[in-house]
């Protein structure tokens, strides 16, 4: 359907392509971000290997956002195979899900900071905190997008099951909940403990990042 084929009365209906492109911009974008934290650090002559492991924390940080970013954007990918068009309420939606992406590098630099030497175990467990309740939040614009096709079937692509569709929203509720246990865990009980929550969580997302299937469909859905 196209907008000169819109019903009166229903919202404007469009391509995906402008959304597919705008969105892959800014992961790139925020992929570059999280690139430039990484400098070299300042150091006597013959104190460079001592200087680059004091940043080992923000290797990490960065190997851990990059994972997270990456499959975030595996997971949008596959959002958007399942549908053949968009609406101003889906963009809505689709800019939502971006404003938790760009947010990323923050909590990153805060996580780095934190597990620097420098950092408390106070500190780190802030971070923690700061990091799962960013991820967590990321969330409820995935289950937002999910709830909005369940309510526009029209606009999944031919042969899109409607309930396949439909029971993806679990793994929002999924990620949600685990991303506040996480922190929690970070929080209460060690902040390491809750890094690797994360790091399982976003194992996690990778690993159903072509969607949940324990449903049997009535047709066919994207491979």
């Amino acid at each position: 359907m196209s907008e000169s084929e819109t019903k009166p009365g229903t919202s404007p209906v469009s391509g995906i392509g402008r959304m597919t492109g705008f969105s892959d911009g800014v992961f790139a974008i925020v992929i570059t971000l999280l690139v430039i934290e990484l400098q070299v650090p300042e150091h006597q002559p013959g104190e460079l290997l001592p200087a680059l492991l004091e940043q080992a924390s923000v290797y990490l940080a960065f190997l851990l956002s990059f994972g997270y970013v990456g499959v975030i954007w595996l997971n949008h990918h596959s959002v958007l195979r399942l549908i053949r068009a968009t609406t101003i309420g889906l963009n809505w939606i689709n800019l939502w899900l971006l404003l938790g992406i760009v947010i990323i590098p923050f909590p990153t630099m805060v996580l780095a900071d934190a597990f620097a030497h420098a950092g408390t175990d106070g500190d780190r467990r802030v971070a923690v905190l700061l990091y799962a309740l960013a991820a967590a939040s990321m969330s409820a614009p995935w289950l937002a997008f999910f709830g909005y096709l369940r309510r526009h079937p029209s606009l999944l692509g031919q042969g899109v099951d409607e309930d396949y569709v439909s029971a993806q929203r679990i793994r929002p509720v999924v990620g949600m909940a685990l991303y506040l246990i996480t922190g929690a865990l970070g929080w209460f009980v060690s902040p390491v403990l809750g890094l690797l929550g994360i790091g399982v969580m976003i194992v996690f997302h990778s690993l159903t990042s072509g969607g949940l299937r324990f449903r049997r469909s009535r047709r066919r859905t994207p491979a």
